[in-house]
């Protein structure tokens, strides 16, 4: 994030996105960064509108009106809370181009939304539209699931050593300055199953296990170093195992309020963001999840 680019909720005006902007207000202020709230009229719903009523665009407008509305009414209670004062936009059209178009054109550090909205938000976070989403925006999105009561205390940022985890580490400091880090590997030993039934002896498999540890150990401390983290920064998690199932074993266990994933893993064929490890930790976790969407 940098200070001074805008951090942008998307609303529907569900408790969920309210948390959202509450989220979105609290690390804009502590930014010292602008804030836009947004709110999209679905451009095929407007369309069934006029299908039905024909040339009578008064149930449109009084629509925006209403949206406009709530809109300033979000936007007074954050800034007598959370000491911002949020520009409103209200747009209508194709909910995820209208996002991104205004996340581009404000330049936003930082793209904020609710996990579970009650309308179009829904879609966006537990249905394709999600993934078209985060494929498609170049900016950094931070799901919320948690009421924002304080700061973030504890980040687990899952790391592959890929181009990606450099920048997820540093944005997730940079979204939390004031965390523990907690950097984890999930680390896999090589057809580790199949080596037993090739008649492999357990010794020998034991011995690639606490190699692949050591190395994933190793690589880590050497990305806290490369990130310039302090000792009392950050703290290591290695971990054999498949990486979805890890990063939601440790967020319960560690009582982690954040999880940061990168984009992409070690190719463009291995995608975190869009594949199953993403849609595990949103489906079987409970922290918020702030996805980076910067390679180093």
């Amino acid at each position: 994030m940098h200070p001074t680019a805008p951090v942008i909720a998307a609303t529907d005006f569900s408790p969920q996105a309210r948390q959202a902007a509450e989220r979105a207000a609290r690390l804009a202020h502590e930014n010292g960064a602008p804030l836009a709230l947004v709110h999209v009229l679905p451009g095929d719903t407007l369309e069934a509108l006029r299908a039905w009523l024909g040339s009578d665009t008064a149930p449109e407008r009084a629509m925006h009106d209403e949206a406009r509305a709530a809109l300033a009414i979000q936007a007074a209670d954050l800034k007598a809370r959370r000491h911002v004062e949020p520009a409103v936009v209200c747009r209508s059209g194709p909910v995820l181009d209208e996002i991104l178009r205004e996340a581009e054109a404000r330049d936003a550090s930082l793209l904020v939304l609710g996990a579970r909205g009650s309308g179009f938000l829904r879609r966006l976070v537990l249905g394709s539209t999600a993934e078209r989403l985060m494929r498609r925006s170049a900016k950094p999105l931070l799901v919320v699931r948690q009421a924002p009561h304080e700061p973030y205390r504890r980040v687990l940022v899952a790391v592959d050593f890929s181009p990606w985890s450099k920048a997820a580490v540093a944005l997730a400091h940079r979204v939390a300055p004031h965390a523990q880090l907690v950097l984890m590997a999930a680390f896999e030993v090589p057809f580790g199953e199949k080596l037993r039934y090739a008649g492999v002896d357990d010794a020998t498999v034991e011995r690639y296990r606490e190699a692949a540890r050591q190395e994933a150990t190793r690589r880590v401390h050497a990305l806290a170093e490369d990130c310039g983290l302090r000792a009392a920064q950050w703290t290591p998690r290695v971990l054999e195992g498949d990486a979805s199932l890890r990063i939601v074993e440790q967020e319960a266990e560690l009582g982690c309020d954040l999880v940061v994933l990168g984009k992409h893993g070690r190719s463009a064929s291995v995608d975190l963001l869009l594949g199953s490890t993403t849609r595990h930790v949103l489906a079987e976790g409970s922290a918020d999840v702030l996805v980076s969407t910067v390679r180093d």
